[in-house]
């Protein structure tokens, strides 16, 4: 367990955390526990935010340091894995040939966009979110990884972080970790007790439909997949959330 935890920690923040054991086992604990390390992240987000607003900062460059402090806490990785992985579909291409456009180390004009909106639309949405809704986007982001290494959803390729992840997470442990997600966005809109479980519950339709999308397109999930699970659900999620 405490092999798990420092695994997804590691793998899913800048922290340098030194893991024991690494394999499949470890990599399940680990995926069930992602959103855990993702309600974490969303509270250090969510301090500078409301931390900026209070020393006076305007509500747009709050929101754009927040997003991009995100970005620096992960590396950057699922971003990444979202600009690779929408310039792979973009392609039309399909098996190894999609594949093959994934591992390319340049960005294509589909993952361009896809990047900019992304970054555009989490910022805009922060302008409006409070502490909670952070915190719950961003937990709901890695219940997105969660899902995506449910047994029964297959990795693209023999090796890579997909192939260690993928189908190590039990559906009961599935529908626990989104439980949980759903009960912390009981906070997330103030005096609308419902709309943070429905905005959980939108971004993980989502994040289903991608998963579906990519094993048929792909023949199952990379850690790019994965990666782009995370940005969708945490984007959905805040749009929801900030819903008036």
């Amino acid at each position: 367990m405490s092999d798990g935890f420092r695994l997804a920690v590691t793998t899913l923040t800048v922290l340098p955390l030194r893991v024991g054991r690494v394999d499949r086992s470890t990599a399940a604990v680990a995926m069930a526990v992602a959103p855990v390390v993702g309600a974490l992240l969303g509270l250090l987000l969510a301090g500078l935010h409301e931390g900026l607003r209070a020393l006076g900062s305007p509500a747009l460059v709050a929101a754009g340091v927040t997003v991009a402090a995100g970005a620096l806490l992960t590396r950057g990785l699922h971003l990444d894995g979202l600009a690779d992985t929408v310039d792979a579909l973009g392609s039309y291409r399909s098996g190894p040939a999609a594949l093959e456009i994934m591992k390319k180390a340049d960005i294509g004009p589909f993952g361009v966009v896809a990047l900019v909106a992304t970054l555009l639309i989490q910022a805009a949405a922060l302008t409006s979110a409070g502490p909670w809704a952070v915190v719950t986007a961003w937990a709901t982001g890695r219940l997105a990884v969660t899902v995506a290494c449910r047994r029964g959803v297959p990795p693209a390729r023999p090796e890579g972080l997909g192939a260690m992840v993928a189908s190590t997470v039990p559906l009961p442990v599935v529908l626990a970790a989104a439980a949980a997600v759903a009960a912390l966005s009981l906070a997330a809109a103030p005096g609308r007790p419902w709309q943070g479980p429905a905005a959980v519950a939108t971004a993980l339709f989502a994040v289903v439909l991608l998963l579906r999308h990519a094993v048929r397109r792909f023949g199952g999930i990379t850690g790019d997949v994965l990666g782009a699970a995370v940005e969708c659900a945490v984007t959905l999620t805040l749009i929801a959330v900030t819903l008036a």
